[in-house]
């Protein structure tokens, strides 16, 4: 009986097509490579851009509950996901970025379930997100993912370096509700 691949030991969760595992120092090169996509800058205010290799050590250094997701045989990086807990610590909220060149495959969806199911292994009554109203892949993503839409949270936020406020369209998922 030939055996699977080697379980990287960093692993924190995987469904056999995408694994989450933390960030690396070795990650920093690739990190500044995809962060520089326009599409995620235009995205996701908070990514610095240009993306630097000092903005990738600062992340490092404070990245609390931000994973990197990989291709769970190859281990290649995919993309990534962050959660935020709320003061009480029974709400997670989550985002995600994913490279150019594996969008489309369905494999932030995939990434995006086991994150909310460690969310509620953690204790979350409830997992949120927040995605541009017009940004309709990061939509689907979270729809795919089970993610039930709730609304727009509109002006919520202003964005110094695009110069303009954010409209949100709120997402939501309990615990009974996970795929």
């Amino acid at each position: 009986m030939a055996e699977g691949p080697p379980v990287d030991p960093e692993v924190v969760a995987t469904d056999g097509v995408v694994a989450l595992r933390p960030w690396r120092e070795d990650d920093i090169p690739l990190l500044v490579e995809l962060l520089t996509d326009p599409d995620i800058g235009r995205w996701i205010d908070q990514i610095p851009q240009p993306y630097t290799e000092t903005d990738a050590r600062e992340f490092l250094s404070t990245a609390g509950e931000a994973l990197a997701f990989v291709d769970a045989v190859t281990g290649g990086v995919l993309g990534g996901l962050g959660m935020q807990w709320n003061p009480t610590a029974d709400v997670a909220e989550v985002g995600y970025w994913i490279r150019h060149d594996a969008r489309g495959r369905g494999l932030t969806a995939r990434a995006l379930v086991l994150l909310a199911r460690r969310a509620v292994e953690r204790g979350a009554a409830r997992v949120q997100l927040r995605a541009d109203v017009t940004n309709e892949a990061s939509r689907r993503v979270a729809e795919k993912a089970g993610f039930q839409f709730e609304g727009v949270l509109r002006s919520e936020r202003w964005s110094p370096r695009q110069q303009r406020r954010w409209n949100w369209a709120m997402y939501s998922l309990l615990p009974d509700e996970l795929p």
